[in-house]
């Protein structure tokens, strides 16, 4: 059967792990971690950290919002990557997959699992919190242009996660400060924003999805973290996937329909999420573990999870700075940053 991964990512306080942060990390139920830019001061302080991190618990998932542009949560040392939408006007199918790979290679140089990668929503600057993050402002372009990018990732041993199902980019509201609600149809949803998830599911690049905080009032009650009729009939049922269900951050506004954080990660799980994200809030991370006392996460979900890990056979850093394929992506990365801003 494999090792039993836990069902709640958590986050640590700083650069090393404080007493607490082990007390957290030995819980059971606790089975990933996601990084923040307060958790990074240097590769070597990164390694160090991922090192402890490994000793205490070895089987953890180790992530981070590694996008490129405004959503990079590692910098220094580690190569400047631009925003999505400014990466995918100016690059071919090869340069694409090229930066899916540096962006994956650099991580799994450094022993993290996967970044939450790539934003699958489409959008140009209607969304608050999309934007730039989208690979286009066309359903049909995010889908021809993020795929070489998520083949990339995997050629660095990396699994990919396609956010926000089943798209952020048409809505104003930034769920991280409120609930925003769609009134498209179902239909209208579906042949539109939903049309990169959909070809990246049917072409096999997509290993797991993050739900948007998002309600669609003409299709569901619940936002679609929290709808059974969103992740088990449609995700689940009608588009046939079996990669992995992240909730997004349980600790945003959007989050907050379901109630406090136990009803939360309650409402996450039983409409069918393979693991709760539950970030920058310490004491709503341990409502969540506290609300999910004797909570065993089913069978495949767990061999969902393990599929997360990164690959073995990564590069290590000096191997990485020596190669020409990474010498060649980083070089020209610096140009389209240098001449785009």
């Amino acid at each position: 059967m494999g090792e039993l991964i836990g069902p709640v990512m958590v986050d640590v306080e700083g650069t090393e792990l404080t007493a607490e942060d082990r007390e957290v990390l030995r819980h059971p139920l606790v089975g990933g971690l996601i990084f923040f830019a307060r958790n990074y001061s240097s590769r070597a302080q990164l390694r160090a950290l991922v090192t402890e991190i490994r000793d205490l618990r070895p089987e953890i998932l180790l992530a981070v919002d590694q996008e490129g542009g405004r959503v990079q949560r590692f910098r220094d040392d580690f190569t400047r990557i631009p925003s999505m939408q400014l990466l995918a006007a100016n690059a071919d199918a090869d340069q694409l997959r090229d930066a899916g790979w540096l962006l994956a290679a650099e991580l799994r140089a450094e022993d993290v699992d996967f970044s939450f990668a790539p934003v699958l929503d489409a959008d140009d600057q209607h969304c608050r919190i999309v934007g730039d993050r989208s690979f286009a402002a066309d359903p049909a372009q995010v889908a021809s242009r993020v795929r070489p990018f998520m083949e990339g990732m995997h050629e660095a041993g990396m699994a990919t996660t396609g956010k926000h199902f089943p798209g952020h980019g048409h809505v104003l509201e930034d769920s991280h400060e409120e609930l925003p609600e769609d009134e498209r149809t179902l239909e209208d949803v579906m042949a539109s924003d939903a049309l990169p998830f959909i070809e990246c599911m049917g072409a096999g690049e997509l290993d797991a999805v993050m739900p948007a905080h998002i309600r669609f009032v003409r299709v569901d009650r619940n936002p679609v973290g929290f709808s059974r009729l969103w992740l088990q009939q449609i995700l689940r049922g009608e588009l046939g996937f079996d990669g992995v269900i992240f909730s997004d951050d349980l600790s945003m506004e959007g989050a907050g329909a379901a109630g406090g954080y136990g009803a939360r990660i309650r409402a996450a799980m039983d409409a069918g999420c393979d693991m709760g994200v539950v970030c920058n809030n310490r004491q709503g991370a341990l409502e969540c573990l506290e609300a999910l006392q004797g909570f065993t996460p089913p069978p495949e979900s767990a061999a969902r999870l393990r599929r997360m890990r990164g690959q073995p056979g990564a590069m290590g850093w000096e191997a990485l700075q020596q190669d020409e394929r990474w010498q060649r992506t980083r070089s020209w990365l610096e140009e389209l940053l240098a001449r785009g801003g």
